[in-house]
Parts: C-alpha cells; sequence; structure tokens
C-alpha cells in the first residue's frame, strides 16, 4: 500500500458514512409519510401494511453500521495522525492533516498555509516519499 493509499483511507470511510446518513434521512422521510386512502374498495392482499415497521428496521440497521463506520474511522485517524506526526518538516505535517484528516481541498491548502498551489504539492509529494519510507520499515 503506498501513502496515498493508506492515508486516503479515510476520506473514503467518511464518504460511506455521509452517503449512509443520507439514506438514513430518506427513510425517515418516508417512514413518517403517512397517506390514507378512503375507498369502499377492498384492499390488495398483497400490499405491504409494514411498511413503517420496514423502514425503521432499515434505518436501526443502517444506524449500527453507521456507527461501527464511525469507530472506524477514529481508529483510522488515530493510526494516521501518529503516522503523520512522524513526518520531520512542520509544513509537510501540516498538509497532510489538513488533506487527509481534515479533508480540505488542494487551493483552501494553499490559501490557509500562504504558498502557491506547485509549491503545496511539492511540500505534499516530499512528505508522501517519507510516509512511504515508514510504512516499508513496518511491513
Amino acid at each position: 500500500m503506498t501513502a496515498k493509499e493508506y492515508l486516503s483511507q479515510a476520506y473514503k470511510i467518511d464518504n460511506d458514512i455521509n452517503s449512509k446518513l443520507e439514506q438514513v434521512a430518506s427513510l425517515r422521510d418516508l417512514a413518517t409519510k403517512a397517506t390514507s386512502t378512503i375507498s369502499d374498495m377492498p384492499g390488495s392482499p398483497n400490499r405491504n401494511i409494514h411498511k413503517m415497521e420496514d423502514a425503521i428496521v432499515k434505518i436501526i440497521a443502517l444506524e449500527d453500521e453507521i456507527n461501527s463506520d464511525i469507530h472506524e474511522l477514529i481508529s483510522l485517524k488515530a493510526d494516521i495522525t501518529h503516522m503523520i506526526k512522524r513526518v520531520a518538516n512542520r509544513a509537510e505535517r501540516t498538509i497532510l492533516e489538513k488533506r487527509y484528516l481534515c479533508f480540505d481541498t488542494w487551493e483552501q491548502i494553499s490559501v490557509d498555509m500562504g504558498y502557491s498551489i506547485q509549491h503545496t504539492f511539492r511540500l505534499h509529494d516530499k512528505a508522501l516519499k517519507e510516509i512511504d519510507g515508514f510504512l516499508k520499515v513496518e511491513s
């Protein structure tokens, strides 16, 4: 695994969590919709009369997955933080933290640090090479 792949894991888990949160919100909207149709026609014997219960069960299952993902993300971020703290140069550490822990864009990192985007990329590449060295030693 390269340094970039290692550091990018947190972003992917964070995106998974956000996606699942959107799904939960959608299911909550579905579960709270209550429509009634008044008709003298008999109801369909095949219709799902447990629609709300099914939605609640799915919400609970998704929330359990989200909690599991959050625990995984917290653990991974702690590992990544430990790895980043081993980088010698402070500016390089800051770039790695902003990119892989705060998920800032390259433009935002450059503006925040007062560097050109090219210089930010150079520092980032240098830091990744250092992290690659740490990962090779540990494997």
